[in-house]
């Protein structure tokens, strides 16, 4: 099997920022909260079957986070572990240090899958298996992007999956090249600030450029209720 289709999925201020809280409140005293909820309407329009967010995002909504353990590496081989054969969907979590703590499974009936560096400790992949949770390898430093994306499609059965990352985790999969769909939602506020969280946050030199190679093709505009504007782009690629 190929690899997933990767959609990038994301909701920004006009200003391209992502802290929700921050932005400015809608007009006519309207709830923001419901307005950001159109997101998850869309999310369900994909018909996915898998997401994924990296470790930040994952300790501040779902899984307590600690240091990662230490110990041996060489008891188990750094291959990936399927735990539930028939899940539907999958929380794909970019954890490469090992260092969330899972208490179950899954995260609202989505069976998790910890995509890790081949550095872990065996002890932290004994946990996993201990608690029911699959996981794969991206490369030794937990940074091959590619590799773990074909892992999903060939050993998962992943056929779309989108990407929910804070800005450095998307901009890792874009440095990656292997975002293929952008669906981004513009809400009707400002953030305004310098240095606040953007959909992309590559953290690389000043003088690189992550999206090189990549343009975006209009597939389709629509403006939403309560001004909510939703583009969807596909990524050409020019070059290697």
């Amino acid at each position: 099997m190929t690899r997933p289709v990767i959609i990038c999925h994301m909701i920004s201020s006009v200003d391209g920022r992502i802290v929700t809280e921050r932005w400015t409140p809608p007009v006519d005293g309207k709830n923001r909260d419901a307005i950001i909820n159109q997101y998850f309407d869309i999310e369900k329009h994909y018909d996915a079957d898998g997401w994924i967010i990296g470790r930040t995002t994952a300790s501040e909504h779902f899984v307590k986070a600690a240091e990662p353990r230490k110990g041996s590496t060489d008891r188990f081989p750094r291959k990936a572990y399927v735990a539930h054969t028939s899940a539907k969907r999958r929380a794909i979590i970019m954890d490469p240090h090992g260092r969330l703590q899972y208490e179950q499974p899954d995260i609202e009936g989505d069976h998790i899958i910890a995509v890790l560096a081949e550095t872990v400790a065996d002890e932290y992949l004994q946990s996993l298996r201990d608690h029911g949770i699959s996981y794969c390898f991206a490369g030794r430093d937990g940074h091959d992007i590619g590799k773990a994306v074909d892992v999903l499609g060939s050993t998962f059965g992943r056929r779309k999956v989108l990407l929910e990352g804070g800005g450095p985790i998307n901009g890792a999969f874009l440095k990656a090249g292997v975002i293929d769909e952008l669906s981004l939602l513009i809400y009707p506020g400002i953030d305004g600030l310098s240095g606040i969280a953007s959909s992309f946050d590559w953290m690389g030199a000043s003088n690189e450029q992550p999206a090189s190679g990549q343009a975006l093709r209009l597939k389709h505009v629509e403006k939403r209720q309560d001004d909510v504007i939703w583009l969807q782009y596909r990524v050409e690629r020019s070059g290697p």
